[in-house]
């Protein structure tokens, strides 16, 4: 049966996302969704939900919530355990709770985002598409915000799938230091030959500025080629003449402190890209925490797209192990 969620406490930054709003980019409204959608992706399926269905994204801490009416419920991602009236509960695990059920969870031990699944999923109202939170643009989710003290979240109810549990050899592992592979471009061309050795030799940290808008990383500084700045791209030698911004693309303003723009980055501006994250590798960015040691490894196209394959496999292979 279909119930609600009572919000006692939010969390830090917690939000509803699905997969996120597809053909708006253009007019300025990205994609917004899971951060890792890999992990959303599988704690829908241990509930017995669509892959697409919307989920509750947590960012460090959890919210603490209470069920109006049973439900299947299941945690992936994050190491942020979840705990039912005090009781620790697996994660990457589907468990029940009952009507009246309180969920929190413990510290976060590895990772950055998890992500809570109910059976019937989070049923907020569509906006172009999608139920995911855009917060610069008030849009999707809960009124267009994180979730706050005495919000009530609407359930779309199922009996959901408890006892599920995905494989070991599916389960991502995350760490101190990481490796995000990126495919090189679209400028470059504004780094020197030592420039852009900096970049992919360097073990950048990623910065406490690191959101769903962008993820800022400190470490070297790069050298970018001697020029005449043309019309309209301003004087700081990182500055380009306005240009569309790739989801996953890396900009660096004033040649310091790379800045990985994640799924509610704007559109379009004026900073260089020298590379663009895999959109796989997005996963291992959503869950990096600050100080994570990171090394960004330049593939080729080929490279990127037996990546692309092999991440579709791995999704798979998932779907198959969870399948009714």
């Amino acid at each position: 049966m279909s119930g609600t969620i009572e919000v006692r406490k939010p969390g830090l930054a917690t939000t509803v996302q699905d997969t996120g709003r597809t053909g708006y980019y253009h007019l300025g409204i990205p994609p917004s969704g899971a951060l890792d959608q890999y992990s959303s992706t599988a704690a829908n399926l241990l509930v017995g939900n669509p892959a697409g269905a919307a989920v509750l994204e947590m960012v460090y801490m959890g919210p603490e919530l209470r069920f109006t009416a049973a439900a299947t419920v299941a945690v992936a991602g994050a190491e942020m355990v979840p705990k039912v009236n005090g009781e620790e509960r697996p994660v990457w695990e589907s468990f029940p709770v009952a009507e009246g059920d309180v969920l929190d969870f413990g510290y976060l031990q590895a990772g950055a985002r998890a992500y809570l699944a109910v059976s019937g999923g989070i049923d907020v109202p569509e906006v172009l598409g999608s139920r995911s939170t855009y917060g610069l643009g008030a849009l999707g989710g809960l009124d267009g915000r994180p979730l706050a003290e005495g919000d009530v979240l609407p359930v779309g109810g199922g009996p959901g799938r408890p006892g599920l549990s995905v494989p070991a050899e599916l389960r991502p592992a995350f760490g101190k230091e990481v490796e995000v592979r990126v495919l090189m471009g679209l400028y470059d061309h504004r780094l020197t030959a030592a420039g852009r050795s900096t970049f992919l030799d360097t073990t950048w940290t990623l910065t406490p500025v690191a959101d769903r808008i962008g993820f800022r990383y400190g470490g070297a500084e790069l050298e970018t080629v001697e020029r005449e700045p043309p019309f309209g791209a301003g004087q700081d030698p990182s500055n380009i003449v306005d240009a569309p911004y790739p989801i996953g693309s890396i900009q660096v303003p004033g040649g310091v402190e790379p800045i990985v723009l994640h799924r509610d980055a704007v559109s379009g501006g004026g900073y260089m890209m020298v590379a663009t994250v895999l959109s796989g590798d997005l996963d291992v960015v959503a869950q990096s925490a600050p100080r994570t040691r990171t090394r960004f490894v330049e593939v080729d196209l080929d490279g990127a797209l037996a990546a692309r394959a092999e991440r579709r496999r791995r999704v798979e292979r998932l779907r198959e192990a969870l399948a009714p």
